[in-house]
Formats: C-alpha cells, sequence, structure tokens
C-alpha cells in the first residue's frame, strides 16, 4: 500500500486535523471571551473559568492519550495491510479507558473544593470554580469517548470525519454561549458563568453521538466489546501508560504556571487566562501537521518506508514552521484587538500586553514539539516521549520558573519558563529522530 508524501497528502490530512484540533481550545477561548465580558464579577468568572479550564485539560489530555495509541497501532497495521487483525482492539481499548474516566469523575466530586484550593482559589472565585465544574465536568467522559473514536478515525487515515464533527460542535457551543450566558430577555435568564459551562456539555454531548453513528455507518470498526482480548491489547496499555505519565509532567507545568498566576493576584490569572487559552489555539493550530505525522508517520513505518519517512519529517516541520510565522504576524498586527476579545478589564488587559509577545515569539519553537510529537506517536516511541516530558518540566521549565521568580521577574517568569520547557522539547525530539531514523535511510 504506497503512500505518497507531497503538499497534497499532507494536506488532506493536516488541513481537516487543523480545524479538528482546535475545536476543544475554540470551546475554552470561546468561555474565556464571553464570561471576560461578564458584567458582574467578570475578573472572577474569567478567573474561575481559566482554573478549571485548566483542571478539565489535565485530566483529558491524562486520560485521552489512548487515541494516540490507537491510531498509532491503527497505522501501524493498515500500513503492513493487516488491519483486520486489530478490528476490535478499539473497542475493548475505549471501554477500559471510558470506565477509568467515570472512576475519575466521581472521585472529585467530593474533593473538588480541596482541589481548587491547590490553585489558590478562594472567596468568590472559589465559589464560581465550584459552580462552573459541577456542570462541566460531566461532558469529561464524552470527551475521552470523542477523542478515542478521532484517534481510530486517524489511523485509517482519515481526518475529514473528525473535521466536521469539530466544526458542528464549535459553532453549537458559540451560539449556545450566547444564549445561555447573556440570556433572551423575556425567554431564557441570562445564566452567566453557569450558561458557558451547559455551553460547552451540550456541545461535547452532540460531539459524541455524531462521532459514534460516523464510526458505525463509515467504517468497519466495530465498538461491540469482544473477548478474547487483542494481542496488541498489551502494547495498546503500555503505550498509553507511557503517554500518561508524559501528561502528568505535562499538566504538572501547566498546574504550577496557574497556581503561581493566581497567587501573585486577580489580574494576573486573567491575564494569564487569556494567554493560555490563545497559546493552547496555537499550539493545536500547528499541531495540524503533527497529526498528519502520525497517521502517515504510522502507516510509512508499518509499510518499513523509511525513505518516505524521512521525507515527510522534513515536509511537516516546513509546512508547520510556515504556519507558526504566520500565527506570529497575526498575533503582532493584532496585538491589541486580539485583547479586547477576551476581556474588558483595563487592569486584565494591561498585564497581559506585557507577555504577550513572549507567547508570540515562542511559536517556532513550539512548531518543532509539537510537529515531531506527533510524528513521534505515530511511530510508537511513546517512552522517548515520557523521557523528554519528564526533562523538560523538571530540569527545565520548573528551574527556570522559580529562578525567575527569585530574581524578581514575576509573571514574565512563567512565560519565560514555558519558552525554555517547549526548547528542550523540541530540539531532543529532532535529535532523537536523527539519531534513529537518519541510519535506517542510508541503509535502504
Amino acid at each position: 500500500m504506497s503512500t505518497h508524501i507531497n503538499f497534497k497528502s499532507i494536506n488532506q490530512l493536516a488541513v481537516p486535523a487543523t480545524i479538528s484540533g482546535i475545536a476543544e481550545p475554540i470551546l475554552s477561548i470561546t468561555d474565556t471571551a464571553i464570561v471576560g465580558n461578564i458584567p458582574v464579577d467578570g475578573i472572577e468568572s474569567l478567573a474561575a473559568a481559566g482554573i478549571v479550564g485548566s483542571f478539565l485539560s489535565m485530566l483529558i489530555w491524562v486520560l485521552g492519550q489512548t487515541r494516540s495509541s490507537i491510531s498509532a497501532i491503527i497505522s501501524q497495521y493498515l500500513g503492513a495491510g493487516k488491519l483486520d487483525e486489530v478490528k476490535h482492539l478499539p473497542a475493548q481499548a475505549i471501554f477500559f479507558n471510558i470506565l477509568l474516566s467515570i472512576v475519575v469523575l466521581l472521585s472529585t466530586v467530593f474533593i473538588i473544593e480541596d482541589i481548587f484550593r491547590l490553585f489558590n482559589a478562594t472567596g468568590k472565585i472559589l465559589q464560581y470554580c465550584i459552580s462552573y465544574y459541577s456542570i462541566r465536568v460531566w461532558g469529561f467522559p464524552l470527551t475521552l469517548f470523542t477523542f478515542a473514536i478521532f484517534g481510530i478515525f486517524r489511523g485509517l487515515q482519515n481526518t475529514f470525519y473528525p473535521m466536521v464533527i469539530a466544526l458542528i460542535g464549535a459553532v453549537l457551543n458559540i451560539g449556545l454561549d450566547f444564549l445561555l450566558v447573556y440570556g433572551v430577555e423575556g425567554y431564557i435568564p441570562a445564566l452567566y458563568l453557569d450558561g458557558a459551562a451547559w455551553a460547552s456539555l451540550i456541545s461535547q454531548a452532540i460531539m459524541a453521538l455524531i462521532a459514534f453513528v460516523l464510526l458505525l455507518k463509515k467504517t468497519d470498526i466495530s465498538l461491540r466489546l469482544v473477548l478474547p482480548l487483542n494481542k496488541e491489547l498489551t502494547r495498546l496499555v503500555f503505550m498509553s501508560l507511557n503517554l500518561f505519565v508524559r501528561a502528568l509532567a505535562l499538566n504538572a507545568a501547566l498546574i504550577i504556571a496557574v497556581r503561581e498566576a493566581t497567587a501573585l493576584g486577580d489580574k494576573y490569572i486573567g491575564a494569564h487566562t487569556i494567554a493560555i487559552n490563545l497559546w493552547l489555539f496555537a499550539a493545536f493550530f500547528i499541531d495540524g501537521y503533527g497529526a498528519a505525522g502520525n497517521s502517515m508517520g504510522g502507516k510509512l513505518l508499518g509499510a518499513k518506508n523509511y525513505n518516505g519517512l524521512w521525507q515527510l519529517a522534513k515536509k511537516i516541520i516546513f509546512y508547520g514552521l510556515t504556519v507558526s510565522v504566520v500565527l506570529m504576524l497575526i498575533g503582532f498586527v493584532f496585538y491589541r484587538p486580539i485583547g479586547h476579545l477576551f476581556s474588558n478589564e483595563t487592569v486584565v488587559l494591561e498585564t497581559f500586553y506585557g507577555i504577550f509577545y513572549i507567547v508570540i515569539l515562542g511559536l517556532p519553537m513550539n512548531t518543532l514539539a509539537f510537529v515531531f510529537d506527533g510524528l513521534f506517536k505515530g511511530l510508537g516511541e511513546m517512552k522517548y516521549l515520557r523521557n523528554v516530558l519528564l526533562s523538560a518540566t523538571f530540569l527545565g521549565f520548573i528551574p527556570a520558573l522559580y529562578l525567575g521568580k527569585y530574581l524578581g521577574w514575576g509573571f514574565h517568569a512563567i512565560w519565560i519558563a514555558f519558552v525554555v520547557w517547549m526548547m528542550i522539547r523540541g530540539f531532543a525530539l529532532v535529535w532523537k529522530f536523527r539519531q534513529k531514523f537518519r541510519p535506517l535511510v542510508q541503509n535502504v
């Protein structure tokens, strides 16, 4: 089964993957923009949305790693022409993943106040956090289910259906945000922050339903649980566990950043919420080429086409860097208007503008990390990805953050630490790829 490595074949996967990948950031950004302009307790609502969003993102990223493992195994078997051997694997993986998510969800419900206190949330912000979380958390298993199905489609070299699902979810979320947050006089009361939570939950439920129907109608993959367990389930579990540890390290950095921003004061966590949502939006935007690398890389590895794999790496990094430069230009040209999309609080905006340039200048380095991260997942290199994130977080991000704090850099220390973090991740992946796969190309 041949795989063409050119602009058209890569972008047929990358463009839809980019659109589907930004679905979750769009949900968060929409909440941030609309919540930031609530006329009552706008700063407190924005801070609460940022804290809860960070915690939920952590849970989703930690437990959603089965998506990448499913995608890697399916794409490799597709490349080897042996897809029938893993046809029942996704159902088994999804079953255990959703079961685990429900256990986690139920366990957090009883200690959620203590969890948010760890983020330095107090007073009115803490009250809003609890209220917002108590609604949004029920979308957690739905999102994991949708992500797993996205992984199946990606392994089958299909990023179009995830794009369609993501578009529907994003448009629905935006419409419901305006409807439920601000209300319709005489018909729907303004729910403010709770309205944003309900908008997200309803959108996630619709996305999960559509994903389920498309998988049943458009593929031969069954979600019926069949025994005995598939021979690849053990490998999938270990791959997922490595990514699980990796995600914990990743989210340790994100959570520490939120905690330090919250400790600085309300205007700082408000500004950080805007900045991190834009950072994540750009990350998922660039990650479209990582998704293409994930799908095509696994298939090329399964077919033992190492020349194609090397060409793929060079092309996706070039396209990813091109996108990052365009995003940088947009960021600098619309530097101040972008901030006004998210808040009308002058103190929050001025704090945000003070570090936004760091977010923008870090985009090319982010590209190296995100694109090769996706490629390495497709190749099944989960153990190395785990080790890179552990090193980048505990030897890079945390020391840089607290050194900057000690030197009196304040809010800037958080975002300088993010730059250090991404540099370590990007360079480590580029070095490993050259070391492992360049010799294979020369020996073909």
